[in-house]
């Protein structure tokens, strides 16, 4: 096979979603040169995505890690799309990133399977659910897989690729070409997995720090504390859940659930009171922290 003429065929992108990592994924194709279609069914998510992407390379800038012109280019091969139908034309590679629900993609997918040009591949975001219960709604099941990529990819550098029960090589290799020019490592799960790789780890971590703090054995904060210290990382885990979304956590954990049926698997209640009081993390502002400026980010938070 011609990786080269793979590579060549991924040119074009759709995000279909302007979500938390939708504008992040638009924004790191956009950054390595690939023109880009961000959609959202909702104009407000279009106006949040645009002024996130604008405050990041601004962020960049001032870091010194981008130029004025080069933050131009960007911009010029980003447009931000209300119309659907002309926001997949055209395009090489859709990726999908709505809301975590099985319904929801299944209904997405199959408006982008007719909507889309016959050789597009399309892809799901989804960081639980498998394209294999998606794909059957397309007539393109050797054209479509799992994407999965993680916050802010220009940092976390990774994209897990997982296929579909009849996902053709040259569209995992087309993809994976796709993914490296655009810097980030693709890694290959070699069978079916909810949660894929890290993200299994991430979840077991999840859960037990969610119930750690639910069953009242100790604080949230003290648990961010035990990890940030213990790991030396900048970040503990529910610092990272704000970031995701809670809600987004929350329908993660019902995947889990759905295949399990253990109710251990349920989401707590602690989190879902935090979502029902609309404390969903990052995006408004508050979840177990709040922000702009939460408190692990504090020089003496780690201090004896």
């Amino acid at each position: 096979m011609n990786l080269k003429l793979t590579m060549s065929k991924i040119e074009r992108v759709c995000v279909f979603g302007a979500g938390t990592l939708g504008w992040q994924i638009a924004l790191q194709c956009a950054n390595h040169e690939h023109p880009v279609n961000l959609y959202d069914l909702f104009p407000q998510a279009l106006k949040n995505a645009e002024r996130n992407i604008a405050n990041e390379l601004e962020s960049w800038g001032q870091a010194g890690n981008f130029s004025a012109e080069v933050k131009n280019s960007t911009l010029q091969l980003l447009k931000f799309e209300p119309d659907p139908i002309k926001a997949v034309a055209g395009v090489d590679l859709v990726i999908e990133a709505v809301p975590e629900k099985l319904e929801l993609k299944r209904t997405v997918f199959q408006e982008l399977d007719a909507t889309c040009d016959a050789d597009t591949i399309i892809s799901t975001n989804s960081s639980s659910i498998r394209v294999s219960l998606i794909e059957g709604v397309t007539k393109r099941m050797d054209r479509v897989l799992n994407t999965h990529f993680y916050s802010n990819p220009w940092k976390s550098r990774i994209v897990e690729l997982m296929r579909g029960s009849m996902t053709s090589d040259e569209t995992m290799a087309s993809v994976g070409v796709f993914m490296r020019s655009i810097w980030v490592l693709p890694l290959i799960v070699q069978r079916e997995s909810t949660g894929f790789i890290l993200n299994r780890v991430w979840r077991s971590v999840k859960k037990e720090c969610l119930h750690l703090v639910d069953d009242g054995v100790a604080s949230f904060e003290d648990v961010d504390r035990a990890w940030m210290s213990f790991y030396g990382t900048k970040i503990g885990p529910f610092g990272l859940m704000d970031r995701v979304g809670l809600d987004v956590v929350r329908d993660i954990e019902n995947v889990y659930y759905g295949e399990s049926r253990d109710p251990r698997d349920l989401p707590p209640r602690l989190l879902l009171d935090k979502i029902g009081r609309g404390e969903l993390g990052v995006k408004t502002s508050r979840g177990f922290y709040s922000y702009p400026n939460p408190a692990y980010l504090d020089p003496g938070w780690l201090e004896p």
